[in-house]
């Protein structure tokens, strides 16, 4: 194959070498003849082809093909004009071909290059030059069509990766095509200047240096120039025919040629409509019926075999498919389909398609792909593919989420409506449907496009059903992110850990923890919204205390006072102090008292009614301060934070529970209050 690959190598040397050697009439039929089979060749080829990215090599070929025959015609020209003879095939296609008659030769000449120059070459020019151009309008929107499959899990990353190659080599193609389609036009331009110049040379010469008469003169150079022309025409026909093919070539599933038969033959209706229109011409009209009966009666029985054969290739399709779908529901592959659960589904009824249709303007799709980005910068997790499907049982304007195959949310939009929710001071003037913002749970309203530039002017945090589902979904992905991180997602958050620091990993997995009790710890991190990016932080945090201890929630304890910092950056706006919530010494010691120490772990026995004074007092803290405008944190000590934060999660799922030992100690702090139950 390597000494293969030399012979276009070879070939080029040699054309470039024929512009200047002179070769004898018998080498120079010789390479005629391998002119005309290589752009029969190629003619072939472009009609076999069933894309025409199959057939990529052809714009390189077309140049190559066009350099050969100029080169050709420059050796033909030579012969002809210092021998009067330029080899039997140009000799053949002088004499045989038109009848040794020049007038002729010249006229089927003309027709020739004029059939290649204006219609074929021209159309073809221009179909490639438009296809260049559609072609790199369109790259944008195939890219953002394979990334939405990609996030809707449609494809695979690999899958997505080969079809951007795909689109970048069909807009190379296309714009080498639209360059391309260039040689063969001046190549039909060339043929009949050189055609010109052989019988005006050759006359002369025939007349001046090799004492001829007129008429012999122009008789011999006239065939021969015409021969010649004729023989680099042809091929030149049918490489602007492979080129015409190549540039309106659809991608199909098929090749040219059965393409054409499938779909011109596909409607009887019409093939026997011809037949009848035929047979009337022929009984009608003095053609007579012996011309036109043959044809159309042949129209009649192909029309006639192609209603019987569709009618075969339905029946067995029909039978083939019950088959399958018979198969299909008994073989065990089908059940374990039906069992497996997506880690995130978003149905929506049918109003809501256009959001979610790029095709119809919708970029929902593209909003997903952002949100996994900014998730995995958030939260240092990398969010499953995200199913899309429509759901027909849902109303129209209705969508739900579900994490793990069950329901996590559900809301209905108003169409052509935006979501308004006030700030400080409601304005009266801005009157909508009232509802809740999905996401928080705020006091919202539906307004119309007539009053949004009302609610904007008066602080209303207006937004639109896509912004508003795309808020959604991720407040949904964070508040879940334990139960979207497996075993698996663990598994390969360490083995990217593990390619930049495989000392770290080794030491501490399976040494000294499995990946389900990392993942545990993990997953109290992410129950609290605390970003796991910093990964390898959260390693030498765990393999300096597994030595100690395996209770995996003292061990997250551990994990979140090494990440102090970064949980202090995150609870503090800009250079805002924190506002903290304190528990009064005997409250913490009450609480430290009631603590249970089993073999299964520490649990907080805490009396019901002295349970829910503490939360009633911290949520009325809370409430105060948030009246003056201000965010608090709890504030507890290390030992008991972790069974404060389990008895809130339930009552007060967005307070921030934090220990003195996560706190930065530069971070400024102002008293919010001292809860004392």
């Amino acid at each position: 194959m390597r000494s293969l690959s030399l012979l276009p190598v070879v070939g080029v040397i040699s054309i470039i070498a024929m512009l200047v050697i002179p070769i004898s009439p018998v080498l120079l039929s010789l390479l005629l003849i391998i002119n005309l089979a290589t752009s029969l060749t190629v003619l072939l080829v472009a009609m076999t082809t069933k894309e025409p990215l199959q057939f990529s090599v052809f714009p390189s070929l077309l140049l190559i093909t066009t350099l050969f025959r100029l080169a050709l015609n420059i050796s033909s020209t030579r012969l002809i004009l210092t021998q009067g003879y330029a080899g039997q095939v140009i000799e053949t296609f002088g004499s045989f071909v038109i009848g040794s008659n020049a007038v002729v030769g010249m006229i089927v000449f003309i027709i020739l290059v004029i059939i290649q120059f204006i219609v074929i070459t021209k159309g073809a020019e221009r179909v490639a030059e438009v296809a260049a151009r559609f072609t790199l309008d369109a790259m944008p929107g195939k890219q953002i069509s394979i990334d939405a499959d990609l996030n809707s899990g449609l494809i695979t990353e690999a899958e997505a990766r080969a079809r951007r190659r795909a689109i970048e080599r069909e807009a190379d193609f296309y714009g080498a095509m639209d360059g391309a389609s260039k040689f063969v036009k001046g190549d039909a331009i060339a043929a009949m200047i050189i055609v010109a110049v052989n019988i005006v040379g050759g006359f002369v010469i025939g007349m001046v240096q090799q004492g001829m008469g007129f008429q012999t003169a122009l008789s011999t150079y006239t065939l021969l120039s015409v021969g010649d022309g004729l023989v680099s025409q042809i091929p030149a026909l049918l490489l602007s025919t492979a080129t015409g093919l190549i540039v309106t070539r659809s991608g199909g599933s098929q090749d040219f040629g059965s393409d054409m038969l499938d779909q011109l033959l596909s409607y009887p209706t019409t093939l026997y409509i011809v037949a009848g229109v035929l047979t009337v011409l022929g009984l009608f009209s003095p053609i007579g019926i012996l011309i036109t009966g043959p044809v159309a009666l042949l129209l009649a029985y192909s029309a006639y075999r192609m209603s019987k054969r569709r009618s075969s290739m339905e029946a067995r399709d029909r039978q083939q498919a019950e088959q399958e779908q018979a198969k299909t529901t008994k073989s065990p592959e089908s059940m374990y389909r039906l069992i497996q659960i997506e880690p995130i589904e978003f149905e929506f009824g049918y109003a809501i398609v256009p959001l979610a249709d790029a095709g119809q303007g919708g970029d929902l799709l593209e909003r997903v792909a952002l949100i996994r980005r900014q998730v995995a910068l958030d939260l240092g997790i990398v969010v499953p593919m995200i199913r899309f499907r429509d759901n027909i049982q849902l109303r129209p304007n209705e969508y739900v989420i579900r994490i793990r195959g069950t329901e996590a949310a559900r809301y209905e939009l108003l169409p052509g409506h935006y979501l308004a929710m006030a700030g400080a001071v409601a304005d009266p003037n801005v009157v909508g449907v009232s509802t809740k913002e999905p996401a928080f749970g705020l006091p919202a309203e539906w307004i119309g496009e007539s009053v949004r530039e009302r609610a904007l002017m008066s602080g209303y945090t207006v937004v639109d059903p896509p912004s508003l589902i795309a808020t959604h979904l991720t407040e949904l992905i964070k508040r879940f992110a334990s139960n979207l991180l497996g075993r698996q997602e663990v598994r390969a958050l360490l083995d990217a850990v593990k390619e930049r620091q495989p000392v770290l990993v080794e030491e501490l997995v399976p040494q000294l923890l499995t990946v389900g009790e990392v993942q545990k710890v993990l997953g109290n991190l992410l129950d609290e919204r605390v970003s796991i990016r910093d990964l390898p932080s959260i390693l030498e945090a765990l393999s300096d205390q597994v030595r100690f201890t395996k209770d995996v929630d003292l061990l997250t304890e551990y994990v979140r006072q090494r990440l102090s910092r970064q949980i202090t950056a995150q609870i503090r706006a800009g250079t805002v102090p924190i506002t903290a919530i304190t528990l009064s010494q005997a409250t913490e010691r009450r609480i430290e008292e009631h603590l249970s120490r089993t073999d299964q772990g520490t649990y907080l026995a805490l009396d019901p009614r002295v349970a829910q004074q503490l939360l009633k007092s911290i949520a009325d803290h809370m409430g105060r301060l948030a009246a003056l405008g201000k965010s608090a944190v709890l504030l507890v000590s290390p030992n008991i934070r972790a069974h404060v934060r389990k008895l809130l999660q339930r009552s007060l799922p967005d307070v921030f529970v934090l220990s003195y030992a996560e706190l930065d100690p530069d971070a400024p702090i102002e008293s919010g209050g001292v809860v004392n139950v």
